[in-house]
C-alpha cells in the first residue's frame, strides 16, 4: 500500500473574522498528481499559503513525510523537500534560462552566496539536467524575460525542481497560455510525474486540464472540502455542478 506523503489535520487560517480555510483535513498519496479546485475566494491560495509555510495556520497541522512541519518558513519547507510554482511568473526576467535554473540550483545547494570563480561551475551538471529534463536545452541561453509564455512557465517549472522536491505545487500552471501551450506543459507535468515519481498537487480553472491530468480532485467552496473523488465521481457530483461545475458547462 502506497503511504501518505502529505497529510494535513483540522487546518485553519482567518484573517480578521474572515475564517479562509475551516477546518481542511486531506491526504495526499506519494507519487500521486491531485487537483484542488473552487471558485475566486475558495481559500485555494491560501491553503497552498500555509503548506508552503507564508502563513501560518491559527489550528490544524501539516506532516510531511512522517515530519510535522507546521508553521516553518519557506526556506526550511523547500529543504525539506517540497517545491511551489506561482501562478505569477517567480522567474528572474533579465537572467537567462541557465542563470534562473543555477541559481535555484544554488540555492539547495547552499552555494547561493558563493561569489568567488568556481561559483559558476557549482551545479552546472544538474543545470544541464533540468534544463534538458524540461525542454529548454535550445532556450539556455535565452533572457527569460524574452521567452513564450510556455517557456517561462516551463522555466518556472525548472526553478522548483531545482530543490531537488519530493513534492511539487503547482499554482494554475496553464493560466494564460494557448491551447497548445496548454497540452505542452501539462504532457511536461504528467512527464515529471510519471517518470521522476514528483508527488503533484495543482489548482486549476481549466476543467479539461482537471479532469483529464487529475488522478483524485478535491473541490474547496468557502475553504472548506465541499467534495473529493475521482475526476469522475466528482464531475457526477450535484453539489459540485451546483456550487462550480455548472459553470464550466461540463
Amino acid at each position: 500500500m502506497t503511504a501518505n506523503i502529505l497529510e494535513v489535520r483540522g487546518l485553519q487560517k482567518h484573517f480578521g473574522g474572515n475564517y479562509v480555510t475551516q477546518d481542511i483535513s486531506l491526504d495526499i498519496t506519494e507519487g500521486s498528481k491531485e487537483a484542488i479546485i473552487g471558485p475566486n475566494g475558495a481559500g485555494k491560495t491560501t491553503f497552498f499559503n500555509l503548506l508552503t509555510g507564508y502563513h501560518r495556520p491559527d489550528a490544524g497541522t501539516v506532516t510531511f513525510d512522517g515530519r510535522d512541519i507546521t508553521g516553518w518558513p519557506p526556506h526550511r519547507i523547500a529543504r525539506a523537500g517540497i517545491a511551489r510554482a506561482f501562478q505569477v511568473s517567480n522567474i528572474f526576467l533579465r537572467m537567462t534560462a541557465w542563470e534562473n535554473v543555477r541559481s535555484a540550483v544554488h540555492a539547495q545547494m547552499g552555494q547561493s552566496l558563493n561569489i568567488l570563480g568556481s561559483a559558476a561551475k557549482i551545479g552546472a551538471e544538474r543545470t544541464r539536467e533540468v534544463l534538458a529534463l524540461c525542454g529548454l536545452e535550445a532556450q539556455s541561453a535565452t533572457v527569460a524575460g524574452e521567452l513564450s509564455q510556455g517557456d517561462k512557465k516551463k522555466l518556472e517549472l525548472a526553478l522548483a525542481l531545482g530543490a531537488r522536491p519530493r513534492l511539487l505545487f503547482l499554482d494554475e500552471p496553464t493560466a494564460g497560455m494557448s491551447l497548445e501551450e496548454t497540452r505542452d506543459t501539462m504532457a511536461l507535468v504528467d512527464r515529471l510525474n510519471i517518470d521522476l515519481g514528483l508527488t503533484i498537487l495543482f489548482t486549476e480553472h481549466d476543467m479539461n486540464v482537471v479532469f483529464n491530468h487529475a488522478s483524485r480532485v478535491t473541490l474547496l467552496h468557502r475553504g472548506e472540502i465541499i467534495v473529493w473523488g475521482t475526476p469522475d465521481e466528482v464531475r457526477g457530483n450535484a453539489t459540485a455542478q451546483k456550487i462550480y461545475l455548472g459553470e464550466h458547462q461540463l
